[in-house]
């Protein structure tokens, strides 16, 4: 058979599973795998492992003992399913993470009820990725039907707590080898990039605590103490007229999406100053001897970990410099470096490739504003094939009603498979 004809085999294959689809993207919303604290990894994990042995998978059940947020109660549990197809081909790993952030309010439907409305689902993970996940399922187990003998290798993990890291999930196994040649040579990760994109990278991160510190007294008599609220205020106010107009004017060379993104930014994630409110909301009479604001710098890649850190040091030391009284702290909390993959890779290619058959107009090539578990992929297992692709609106995900197309999925799971055979048809 051609490798055209091989194509429309699997497009039509895929295209027949419509309905496969969309019951498995709903049984996946409805489990709630909140993350924190890390709800429901056992079934959904379960779910899927024992879906892909039935397929002839074999699977694997990790549990990322030691790693922050796991217990006895919350268990941080990964599902790896492997099938050796034949020969000595390479292996191709799709990747997707079954934690999903909170609920939150103001959501028209049951947010983990899978609603299916006007060709949408709707729920918490529909986009972000739990539509992803099932469209790489359909894209695998459609392969394994339409070419059993195709030589190498396919991979697929169900992975966890990468809204919060990623540690007890693909840093976890990456650090175990379970992301690295010659186990594994190229990976996609079923982001909700957009269906006609294909990214290749993320910014940098790095998230840090500011506490800048006082002195209690009365209320009434504020001159007794030092207010460490006022000291943020100062610290804020530099930041404000000296850091933020220096980042805007940083731009990088990745494609990143949407363009104002492609700026250095800096975000003040929350800001906890004095005494904290309770009985009801009474304020306490105290000058506050403590406040810590939480910062998210976004960096490029052209720009140096060290220097980001040390711009936020230098403005904290000009503040105690001019202000009376003026201690402070900086604390890290996070942090990963920019990746970037080639472009001109073989996944990229061959994903890119797929897209301009199955949607019929060229891919675009981006990198994300926020990170996602490629970080770990590149950094620990020194693997560098690997990009985001999948079905989903960038903008929905964590929002009130997110959902993904129904078309979406179908024509990313016949993107994915698409690629999957132009990978691992080539051999060694």
């Amino acid at each position: 058979m051609s490798r055209t004809a091989a194509a429309d085999h699997v497009l039509d294959k895929i295209a027949g599973k419509r309905d496969e689809l969309v019951t498995l993207t709903r049984d996946l919303i409805r489990i709630p795998t909140v993350n924190p604290p890390g709800d429901a990894y056992a079934p959904c994990a379960g779910l899927l492992g024992e879906r892909l042995r039935g397929r002839g998978f074999a699977i694997e059940y990790l549990r990322a003992i030691g790693a922050p947020g796991d217990s006895d109660r919350h268990p941080r549990l990964n599902m790896v399913a492997r099938r050796d197809l034949g020969g000595h081909g390479r292996c191709l790993h799709f990747n997707g993470h079954i934690d999903v952030v909170a609920a939150g309010q103001d959501w028209t439907v049951d947010p983990f009820a899978g609603i299916v409305r006007d060709g949408r689902i709707y729920g918490r993970g529909a986009c972000d990725m739990k539509g992803g996940i099932a469209a790489a399922v359909i894209a695998v187990e459609t392969l394994c039907e339409l070419y059993p003998d195709l030589p190498g290798t396919l991979e697929i993990s169900a992975t966890v707590d990468e809204e919060s890291g990623g540690f007890g999930g693909v840093a976890w196994l990456a650090e175990r080898g379970m992301f690295s040649p010659p186990r594994v040579d190229h990976v996609i990760i079923p982001e909700p990039l957009n269906v006609d994109r294909v990214c290749v990278g993320h910014r940098g991160v790095w998230w840090a605590e500011v506490e800048t510190q006082g002195r209690i007294a009365h209320g009434s008599m504020p001159f007794l103490g030092d207010c460490a609220i006022r000291h943020m205020a100062a610290f804020l106010h530099r930041v404000e007229l000296e850091l933020l107009p220096a980042l805007q004017a940083r731009k990088t060379r990745m494609p990143v999406v949407p363009a104002a993104a492609r700026h250095a930014t800096l975000n003040i994630n929350a800001v906890h100053g004095g005494e904290p409110e309770a009985h009801g909301g009474l304020p306490s009479p105290c000058v506050a001897d403590s406040c810590r604001a939480v910062l998210d710098r976004r960096y490029l890649i052209e720009e140096d970990p060290a220097e980001v850190k040390g711009e936020v040091r230098r403005l904290l030391e000009a503040c105690a410099a001019e202000r009376p009284g003026f201690r402070w702290r900086l604390r890290d909390i996070m942090e990963f470096q920019p990746v970037m993959t080639d472009p001109e890779a073989p996944v990229p290619r061959a994903v890119a490739t797929a897209i301009g058959r199955v949607l019929g107009r060229p891919a675009e090539i981006v990198a994300s504003p926020g990170t996602y578990d490629q970080k770990h992929v590149m950094r620990i297992g020194q693997l560098k094939d690997c990009v985001a692709y999948g079905p989903g609106i960038l903008d929905l995900a964590h929002q009130p009603d997110e959902y993904v197309e129904i078309d979406a999925l179908v024509a990313s799971a016949q993107v994915m498979a698409l690629a999957a055979l132009e990978l691992l048809g080539r051999g060694r």
